[in-house]
């Protein structure tokens, strides 16, 4: 509702403004005090209601253990402190050094996906010991969270937010609270993931392997565990992949029902490669029918060094058509 306000007091003396902090009693005209509770007024569009939010935020160093994504926060936001869940995500890593501009989200950008925030004390959780070693641990300048609430908060436009675990015991010595932020962009919409999430374009990065199964010609081989029996094979047509010894190639389609599939190489396949292949292929074919032990033996022996097939696409987490990219 916006009424106009026709004077202020503020203890019994006429004020032409209020600020944060000051008790002011308003006389607004057309009104019924029947229709007041207890709530929030503001001049008009300062303040918004929304579902979710895209934070910028830095994690509190007395906070012990990992912030995760997906994991729930007392998130303390305007004047509420609601029940909110978290999803983590930073620069793609070739920007981890550029310069972000404060108070500013690009939609315009790809974003990283991350199972939690990236701290010093989550990289050297995963024991990345030649990082340590060379004693730099790269990490991006800023990082951004996805906020989604449980019930829908009021809140002023780049605010103050807080995320806490005050469900820890208060008798324990540690720091409750998680991380602190900047509101940057607020969701008003109710069906937010149809409506606004496409817009933000946070991709995982997904890499497959598989392997060789033999030479069709010079520029086509067989390859197989890269999917599924059941997998549909013709969505990944056309997507690139390396061999491990080199070449570049692209998934032709299906062979078969069991999930193999051909792989053309344009530039062609290397001598030695063909060779390697075809030695390979030969010794598989050796053993008699009646003589598995042998074969499986030569399996194992060939399986030490296969050639390996490699599938790397990253996948847009809010893209409705799992679409699958390549630079």
């Amino acid at each position: 509702v916006t009424k106009k306000v026709k004077s202020m007091q503020m203890f019994h003396t006429p004020v032409n403004y209020a600020m944060q902090g000051d008790r002011v009693g308003i006389c607004v005209t057309q009104f019924d005090p029947k229709l007041l509770e207890r709530g929030l007024i503001c001049t008009p569009d300062s303040l918004h209601t929304i579902h979710a939010a895209i934070i910028s935020l830095k994690k509190i160093q007395y906070f012990r253990g990992a912030l995760q994504t997906k994991a729930k926060f007392h998130i303390t936001v305007g004047h509420e402190t609601v029940m909110g869940r978290v999803m983590f995500f930073s620069p793609a890593p070739a920007d981890f050094n550029e310069e972000i501009q404060e108070n500013v989200f690009d939609f315009e950008k790809d974003y990283l996906y991350q199972e939690e925030y990236l701290s010093k004390d989550s990289i050297s959780s995963e024991g990345n010991k030649e990082n340590d070693q060379a004693g730099e641990v790269l990490l991006p300048k800023q990082q951004w969270a996805l906020l989604e609430f449980e019930k829908p908060v009021t809140c002023p436009k780049l605010c103050l937010v807080i995320g806490s675990k005050l469900d820890t015991d208060i008798h324990t010595n540690t720091c409750r609270l998680a991380f602190h932020g900047v509101l940057l962009q607020g969701m008003e919409d109710k069906n937010y993931t149809e409506t606004f999430l496409p817009k933000l374009k946070v991709y995982k990065l997904k890499h497959k392997e598989g392997q060789v199964e033999r030479v069709m010609d010079d520029y086509s081989v067989i390859g197989r565990s890269l999917f599924k029996k059941e997998t549909n094979i013709q969505i990944f047509v056309g997507l690139k992949v390396k061999l491990s010894t080199g070449e570049s190639g692209i998934i032709d389609g299906g062979f078969g029902q069991s999930g193999k599939f051909k792989i053309r190489i344009p530039d062609g396949l290397k001598p030695d490669t063909k060779m390697l292949l075809t030695v390979a292929s030969k010794k598989k074919s050796k053993g008699g029918k009646g003589d598995m032990t042998k074969e499986d033996e030569s399996n194992k022996n060939d399986s030490a060094q296969p050639v390996t097939i490699s599938l790397s696409f990253k996948r847009y987490v809010f893209d409705t058509q799992k679409k699958m990219i390549q630079s």
